[in-house]
């Protein structure tokens, strides 16, 4: 069905309802003389709400940056600030706990599960121990105390991962000797 159609249809189904009463007289002069009028001002209805808006997103702009700068650095100093000895020891340190923490995973089963999951609850607090140390660190300007109470929180956290991996491994070596016995 085309448009002329359905134009068609739609005046026959209004017919006798339309208003079909001429316009006064003059009145296309009238609002001829209205638009001209209002032609050079501003419709009082249209606002200008972008310009308020983008004033606002501007100093919105401001403010966040202005948070940014302000906003305290961080308090904590790592261990590699001290020296290039130090900044190799904690390089050392840190690979060897991930590689630590990866043997571990490895081992992971159901049996597994709870001791791992005990043992990464305590390096967590070792690990939050070792954050209050870096801003202890910083505060007390490098001190030797604080720097082997550091170098002591690493090898804590080695040892918690070795002492696991062991344990776990003499679970499996005493399942395995078992295993063979009933056999």
């Amino acid at each position: 069905m085309s448009n002329k159609d359905q134009i068609d249809r739609l005046f026959e189904e209004l017919e006798g309802q339309l208003d079909l009463h001429d316009t006064p007289q003059g009145h296309q002069a009238r609002f001829m003389s209205r638009l001209n009028q209002q032609q050079g001002k501003p419709a009082k209805n249209k606002r200008n709400w972008w310009k308020p808006l983008s004033i606002a997103a501007g100093f919105l702009v401001l403010i966040s940056l202005g948070i940014s700068v302000l906003e305290p650095e961080d308090n904590s100093a790592e261990l590699a600030s001290v020296s290039p000895e130090m900044e190799q020891a904690e390089s050392f340190f840190v690979t060897t706990i991930n590689e630590e923490l990866a043997t571990l995973k490895g081992f992971e089963t159901e049996e597994t599960k709870a001791i791992i999951d005990d043992a990464l609850t305590r390096l967590d607090l070792l690990e939050q121990n070792y954050d209050q140390l870096k801003v202890d660190l910083k505060e007390s300007g490098n001190d030797k105390r604080v720097i082997n109470a550091m170098i002591a929180n690493f090898q804590d956290r080695i040892e918690l991962l070795q002492e696991v991996i062991q344990t776990i491994e003499q679970i499996e070596t005493l399942k395995a000797n078992r295993n063979e016995t009933t056999i």
